[in-house]
């Protein structure tokens, strides 16, 4: 058990135990107390028989059950480790895995529902997938909150600007230096696409290496095919209601990795398009509250659904490969854990504890995260190093939101699901009737460690080049320069392709995607623009 990725399961703080006795009808009074000497950082973490890690490193960031958090608890205490000088909760940097700790672009959040016992899929008037097979109403709910992160200047995931990875950032530090690649606050949501496969029944209880193997297989389907369109790309794998992926029942609620991970059950997943970061959620509603029904409302039934969706995403841009990110090395408790895992199932209404957050359209069931910066958990926090929100990088670029909302637009232009290219929404830039110029700009600063931005278009241009074109250009505000990223372009029937520039971190860009018609009758041209990134 001494692999560098052992994680300890998610915690309480110790003066939320007597909340959690109430809800696991475990008395302190009969905790065991015996004294026991102190143990070394790797005893602890190795050996915590109720951890769902014990046995099971590969499962990163792993959110115990309730009843199964207290146990732990109680185990933890009756078998004390020592304590480092930066305090029992502080995270360190891991060194980065294949030049991997963080997320340090716009996270692309792609949601797999996997397996045909999902059932038939439909789509309601938020343009969300819905399927027959979901009792719950889960699926949309999923998909409306990556969607919503980062908008209605919500500050629950700010806490994730303070962590960063670089070569500047040397392995153990505690904090990070100024000239770091820092997570970008995550503006205008974070949903990059949907995908409900039902090739095939998901496995009653997959193993890590099927899960893993699923992921690979979504980012082929999606399209990112390298390395670099999967450095920032996180799929959720979504097990069906009646289902025991991992075998989670009666012991943890979710856990996230990556493929290249050697202990994951039945080995490590290979993959042609490089590392690919996943996740293991399972339909936990099944297990009632013991993964946090009604944790925070009443009936609440869908509420540690969004938390463990929520503490998952957030270990995933704090540690995209387990453990080269930001994980605790103090040799306490917590040793081995992530930011979120650190702050699990504290009782709303406790310092740090899970709360109802507001983001721009729905309002969701989260848990706090760690925060070195703070030495507590937040549940709302400072944007801090990773930029300060619309004006750090761009706004809505996968138009998630249903609308235009961080651009500024001129002439015909709508967000529409007839133009995505991955998810439910893209923009229509132009009309399928006859109109003129019209465009989508939008002004933004490079975020720290960036050095690219990328779209994808397809035009439907029946005239001929001299008449009727898509075109975009980048200008640099700060060196008062202008890069014409997409020349003028006239085809029909060529599918969508993607474009791409430099950028230099720190300057102000003006992005402008634009589609000409000259407005004749008989041959209107119109272009889709669709996952707008800076990476």
């Amino acid at each position: 058990m001494g692999h560098p990725h052992i994680r300890g399961a998610a915690r309480t703080t110790l003066t939320g135990l007597a909340s959690l006795s109430l809800l696991t009808g475990v008395a302190l009074a009969s905790i065991p107390q015996a004294a026991a000497a102190p143990q070394s950082a790797a005893q602890t973490a190795r050996s915590n028989p109720y951890s769902p890690t014990y046995q099971h490193p590969y499962r990163h960031g792993a959110v115990p059950t309730i009843q199964r958090n207290a146990k732990m608890k109680s185990w933890a205490a009756a078998h004390p480790a020592a304590t480092a000088a930066t305090g029992p909760q502080t995270l360190s940097y891991g060194g980065g895995i294949d030049g991997i700790g963080v997320q340090s672009g716009h996270s692309k959040v792609y949601l797999v529902f996997y397996g045909s016992q999902w059932g038939t899929q439909s789509t309601n008037s938020s343009g969300d997938a819905t399927f027959s097979g979901d009792p719950n109403g889960a699926a949309p709910v999923a998909q409306e909150m990556f969607k919503d992160i980062g908008t209605g200047n919500e500050l629950w995931s700010a806490d994730l600007t303070q962590w960063c990875d670089g070569p500047n950032v040397p392995t153990g530090a505690t904090s990070c230096p100024s000239n770091a690649n820092f997570i970008p606050y995550q503006s205008g949501g974070v949903l990059s696409g949907v995908w409900y496969d039902n090739s095939t029944a998901s496995p009653s209880a997959a193993t890590g290496h099927q899960l893993g193997t699923e992921a690979v297989k979504a980012a082929g389907h999606f399209g990112n095919t390298t390395a670099a369109s999967n450095r920032d790309a996180y799929y959720v794998i979504l097990s069906p209601h009646n289902t025991n992926p991992d075998g989670y029942q009666g012991s943890y609620c979710a856990w996230h990795d990556y493929n290249g991970d050697s202990t994951l059950t039945g080995g490590p997943v290979s993959s042609p398009y490089g590392d690919i970061a996943f996740s293991n959620q399972p339909y936990n509603m099944d297990s009632g509250a013991g993964c946090g029904v009604g944790f925070v409302n009443s009936p609440g039934t869908l509420d540690g659904w969004t938390m463990t969706l929520g503490h998952e995403w957030q270990e995933t841009m704090s540690d995209q490969n387990p453990a080269g990110g930001w994980t605790n090395h103090t040799g306490s408790s917590y040793n081995g854990q992530e930011n979120s895992d650190e702050c699990a199932w504290i009782s709303p209404g406790s310092t740090g504890g899970a709360a109802n957050i507001t983001m721009g359209t729905g309002t969701f069931a989260e848990q706090a995260s760690w925060s070195n910066d703070t030495n507590s958990c937040a549940i709302s926090h400072p944007i801090v190093g990773g930029g300060s929100g619309g004006g750090g990088t761009l706004t809505n670029g996968t138009f998630e939101t249903g609308n235009l909302s961080g651009w500024t637009t001129s002439g015909s232009t709508s967000a529409t699901t007839s133009a995505a290219h991955s998810g439910s929404y893209g923009a229509l830039v132009g009309s399928t009737s006859p109109t003129n110029t019209s465009s989508l700009s939008q002004t933004f600063t490079a975020p720290s460690g960036t050095s690219k931005v990328s779209f994808w278009y397809n035009v439907t241009c029946p005239d001929t080049v001299s008449y009727d074109w898509a075109t975009a250009t980048l200008k640099d505000n700060t060196s008062g320069t202008t890069t014409t990223l997409l020349g003028k372009t006239c085809t029909k029937g060529a599918g969508w392709k993607q474009v791409s520039g430099t950028v230099t971190s720190g300057h102000s860009y003006t992005l402008t995607l634009t589609n000409q018609d000259d407005n004749y009758a008989g041959d209107p041209t119109y272009t889709y623009y669709d996952d707008v990134t800076v990476s």
